[in-house]
């Protein structure tokens, strides 16, 4: 039975030769991870059922990425708790001088890799897809399940193929791709699909453009995201890979329940305007909106090559009076890796503020809250009311080159504008 890369690796990790869009299976995770917001649950639970050990202490991690370091009297009796846990179980704790994205730390450790089942404790989980591993986020009483156990169940998703035709025009990257294409089918258009992306175009990319992609297929409600793994994958992860691994490809001649096509000649940079991923429009149609603040990182849009293409703009350059610049590396690792290339030194001589790796600006927790009036650019995932602070604030998606070039300008602009 011909089999999607999807149904391939679930049903590898079911123990069955093949599965179907539908089916319920149990299966084997290879890979979790919980954060500070969620291990309170998650290791609660296994506390309050007598849950001794966790299934592998190898296979399962917790960053505090949210509130680390700790913002307030009650968000460090938080992370103390979360301390005196994971020590009990075992589990590695990241914080401080380790910190880092739980979704990007996962890829960056060699523990997330291609052929395996990733379930994180968060939404972007998905993110590791791109690797050509099946990825998707869960609640923590999921996650507490899996650490207790090492597996959980799922539904078999459809997939949707997503085959990207047409050559990228200058600026395009991966996160416009996946801006454009929500864009196009809304925030429900993938509900609970496998999304696979296919073409010349998701060739042409780097591999940490195309996990900008994954990252965002919740956003259309996808389950997972995936691409073929290809020899820029294995290049990528071979340099990384912690444990062995088995490359998964697809069936050439497997059904899909959709295959949908995009054809990118004529896409520029897009925009996502308030108040959803979905309202994407061409930075054309956003030109010189004014800005409070540009946000260049989170897991979406915090890696080397993000850094890198905005250090390629700022450098000599002065970032708009009255502008707030944050950026924020996704990993200590990635935070580390900018300053020995003169990253972090074009980025404050810039203007902006270069910070320790956290989520927080992402969700409105720390390090980039948004007061009422205020208009944010982000390279995040998010823009739902009050996403980064007040209810009556705004916040636009776009990718890293757009950013940078804004943040120049203090107003949406292209590096064209420079």
């Amino acid at each position: 039975m011909a089999q999607t890369i999807t149904e391939k690796i679930i049903a590898r990790h079911a123990g069955r030769d093949s599965v179907k869009p539908g089916d319920y299976v149990e299966v084997a995770v290879d890979q979790t991870w919980s954060d500070d917001l969620g291990s309170p649950i998650t290791l609660g639970l296994l506390e309050s059922h007598g849950v001794k050990a966790v299934f592998d202490t190898d296979r399962v991690f917790i960053t505090a990425m949210v509130n680390a370091p700790a913002r307030s009297i009650e968000t460090a009796e938080v992370l103390k708790l979360i301390r005196q846990l994971s020590r009990k179980y075992g589990i590695k704790l990241y914080e401080m001088g380790s910190a880092a994205i739980h979704n990007s730390l996962g890829i960056e450790l060699g523990k997330t890799l291609p052929g395996e089942l990733i379930v994180g404790g968060n939404s972007h989980a998905c993110m590791a897809g791109a690797l050509g591993c099946y990825a998707t986020g869960m609640g923590s009483t999921d996650i507490a399940a899996i650490l207790a156990t090492g597996r959980t169940w799922l539904e078999v998703p459809r997939t949707i193929r997503y085959r990207y035709v047409g050559n990228l025009k200058k600026w395009v990257t991966g996160k416009d791709l996946i801006l454009h294409t929500i864009g196009k089918i809304g925030v429900a258009g993938a509900d609970n699909a496998a999304m696979e992306f296919v073409g010349e175009p998701i060739d042409a990319l780097e591999v940490e453009s195309r996990l900008s992609m994954s990252n965002m297929a919740i956003e259309a409600g996808g389950q997972n995201a995936i691409c073929q793994p290809d020899a820029k994958t294995l290049a990528y992860v071979r340099k990384l890979a912690s444990r062995s691994f088995e490359l998964v490809h697809g069936d050439p001649n497997a059904e899909v329940s959709e295959e949908i096509i995009i054809n990118i000649d004529e896409l520029e940079p897009v925009v996502s305007a308030p108040f959803l991923p979905s309202n994407t429009t061409s930075w054309r149609d956003v030109r010189g909106k004014h800005l409070d603040q540009v946000y260049i990182g989170s897991c979406t849009n915090g890696w080397m090559h993000d850094l890198r293409e905005a250090a390629a703009i700022l450098k000599g350059r002065k970032v708009a009076e009255n502008l707030r610049v944050i950026v924020i590396p996704s990993t200590a690792q990635i935070h580390k890796q900018a300053v020995e290339e003169g990253l972090a030194q074009i980025f404050l001589e810039a203007g902006a503020a270069f910070s320790m790796p956290t989520c927080g600006p992402c969700i409105g927790a720390q390090a980039g809250v948004l007061a009422e009036g205020e208009v944010c650019l982000a390279t995040s995932n998010r823009n739902f009311p009050g996403r980064q602070g007040s209810l009556k604030s705004e916040t636009y998606l776009c990718n890293p080159v757009i950013a940078a070039a804004s943040a120049i300008k203090g107003v949406i602009a292209s590096p064209d504008d420079l």
